[in-house]
């Protein structure tokens, strides 16, 4: 069958794979040669440190992908460019004589402005630019209540996503039959080391592997024990999650192959496989939402939040400081903002509980937590990211209710009862028995002694009083206790 174009270009952005990838596939089909090209966009890196963890994270997929398409095609590769894509794409497409660029969407509102940049670029030469859904299973407005509505209540969207998820939708866009396509070039001369590009190594966990080879260790891994994952996942002590979320983030394994292990376990019964595919729904639902609300990337959700006055100044900064350091005197969350620190990673339960200390009980202004779990996560998801930080702040879409305020003592008892987490992000307090290494300030004087554990010297003593911080929390929220009733959806 003739093919539309005669040379075409897939732009690898937040999809660094070889296998069922959208663009890839569609653009294979319809080009006689594909030449494959990553742009390490200056806009993004030249702010960051020169040790970032994602910047290796992306260094490593892009060589792994530059490898998978070798072996797919000799002679093809992938072309790597350093620069701003709005002016790479379309300088590159006009050097190739490129009549399409292929890529798969990015709903982030600064990805949406740069992509419409790029294609009036290449309108002006005559060249399309073709955009697949490649990051989630349901996008956009694919999902709607029965009246046309986007969906703002995540139950009763988990429903009808459910409802609509068929065989189609998780179908893999197969690649290697079509990989004759793939154009040898040249230009595709290897992948630049890291010091070429202006960066140096990080401190990577080597667990999280190199490319799509990498998740797939990952996701093996996981599928053995997802059956508990309705319970382990609880636990940060505990191999409970799956650790695919960065994976996930760059596109280094595909979302439907992971919704459709999960869902055909759910079919047979696991209840653990139930639940991962709810929290995959989740992902789904924030991209909705953030394609649906853009002004949710900035601002409250519900408008009514932005009139809750936060703590500010002097007082407020040295808070915020003692949060990011993971030196609040309460050791759950110190432990897990030293785990954020060091690895790039959080916990899942317990981004839920250093973010619920920050906004409820030192009373910041929640847009802080995000855009330091923004610099620090190596998994950060603007969507995702938001979403999660304004269901903590009761600001956002489906929220936690205002008035609920986790304690961050009990969630430590209950999801880390022998402090087994404690102790390894704060070895100081490894003495201390359980019923005290949650709350180490409630120890009397001998205990403390016989620990060798000096507060305030060894440990700070807590920035606050759980229970008065409660209470002003109460009162900072008043302002919008009649916003915090959510309307009914029609499922």
């Amino acid at each position: 069958m003739e093919k539309k174009f005669k040379r075409a270009l897939i732009w690898f952005r937040r999809d660094l794979r070889a296998s069922d990838q959208a663009a890839l596939h569609h653009a294979l089909k319809s080009a006689e040669q594909v030449f494959c090209v990553f742009v390490l966009d200056s806009d993004i890196l030249d702010p960051l440190p020169r040790q970032d963890r994602r910047v290796e994270f992306i260094w490593r997929a892009l060589a792994a992908l530059d490898g998978d398409l070798r072996s797919l095609k000799p002679g093809a590769g992938l072309i790597v460019r350093q620069g701003r894509p709005i002016d790479l794409i379309p300088k590159l497409a006009a050097e190739l004589q490129i009549q399409a660029v292929f890529c798969n969407h990015d709903d982030e509102p600064a990805a949406l402005a740069r992509d419409a940049q790029v294609c009036e670029r290449l309108a002006s030469f005559g060249c399309c630019f073709k955009s697949f859904k490649d990051h989630v299973i349901f996008e956009r407005s694919e999902v709607l209540t029965a009246v046309g509505k986007p969906y703002s209540v995540f139950t009763p969207y988990k429903n009808a996503w459910l409802r609509k998820l068929e065989p189609f939708y998780l179908r893999a866009y197969p690649v290697a039959p079509y990989a004759d396509a793939l154009a040898s070039t040249a230009l595709a001369d290897g992948v630049p080391s890291l010091a070429e590009i202006g960066f140096e190594r990080s401190n990577l966990s080597p667990h999280l592997g190199c490319g799509s080879a990498g998740a797939q260790e990952l996701l093996d891994d996981f599928l053995q024990r997802i059956d508990r994952y309705d319970d382990s996942r609880n636990f940060p002590a505990v191999k409970g999650p799956s650790y695919l979320s960065v994976h996930l983030r760059f596109g280094t394994v595909s979302i439907r192959q992971l919704a459709s292990e999960a869902w055909q376990r759910m079919q047979a019964g696991q209840h653990g496989a139930e639940v991962w595919l709810s929290e995959l729904i989740w992902r789904d639902f924030y991209h909705q939402i953030m394609h649906h609300h853009p002004h949710a990337m900035s601002s409250a959700f519900r408008p009514a939040y932005d009139a809750i006055q936060w703590e500010t100044g002097p007082d407020a900064d040295r808070l915020f400081e003692a949060w990011c350091a993971g030196a609040t005197g309460y050791p759950l969350v110190d432990a897990a903002m030293l785990q954020l620190n060091q690895s790039g990673y959080m916990h899942n339960r317990l981004r839920m509980v250093t973010a619920c200390f920050l906004i409820k009980d030192l009373g910041l202004d929640w847009r802080r937590g995000e855009a330091y779990f923004a610099q620090q996560l190596l998994d950060f998801d603007l969507a995702a990211n938001n979403g999660g930080w304004q269901w903590a702040s009761s600001s956002g879409c489906d929220a936690q209710p205002y008035f609920r305020i986790f304690n961050p003592v009990t969630q430590s008892e209950k999801f880390d009862a022998e402090g087994k987490f404690i102790k390894r992000y704060l070895p100081q307090l490894a003495k201390l028995p359980p019923k005290l290494i949650h709350a180490p300030w409630t120890a009397k004087p001998l205990a403390l002694q016989a620990c060798g554990l000096s507060l305030g010297t060894d440990y700070p003593w807590p920035l606050i009083n759980h229970d008065e911080a409660r209470r002003l929390t109460l009162a900072r929220y008043g302002v919008v206790k009649s916003a915090d009733i959510a309307k009914p959806e029609i499922d």
